[in-house]
């Protein structure tokens, strides 16, 4: 009787150690969740601009960790890390249509580094309640 209320006494043991663990684990899942996703929140065109403007996404779907700043267009990181981004546009140059789909490389940013989208001179971009113009990006994994 002794070895079974020894053996029961181990095995809650163990097992409130594998709920401090995971618990461990679903905090450093959420101190370093970073993700974004939004459209540029307008309905019609924005261009031809005379300068180069930085994007200003504004309709936002997600932005946990509220690293993305809806006002200036621009995400900052907040931890080194490896990144990733994807944007979509559509839009006209010279009065011919343009829709395009980009990603960068999975890019490895050091903290405070800043990435954004520009609308380059002469250019026009679109949206529409289709979210044809987005900005994304995510945290794949922390450094």
């Amino acid at each position: 009787m002794y070895h079974l209320r020894r053996m029961t006494l181990i095995i809650l043991g163990i097992i409130e150690q594998t709920k401090i663990s995971e618990n461990q684990l679903e905090g450093i899942k959420k101190e370093n969740a970073v993700a974004f996703s939004a459209d540029l929140g307008i309905r019609g065109d924005l261009g031809p601009q005379n300068t180069e403007i930085t994007l200003t996404f504004n309709n936002i779907f997600t932005n946990i960790g509220n690293n993305y700043n809806p006002e200036t267009g621009l995400f900052t990181a907040p931890v080194k890390g490896v990144y990733y981004f994807r944007f979509t546009a559509c839009g006209t140059q010279n009065r011919q249509s343009l829709g395009a789909i980009g990603q960068w490389p999975v890019l490895q940013l050091e903290v405070g580094d800043i990435v954004c989208v520009k609308l380059l001179l002469g250019y026009t971009i679109n949206d529409s309640p289709d979210n044809l113009s987005t900005f994304s990006g995510f945290l794949i994994y922390p450094l």
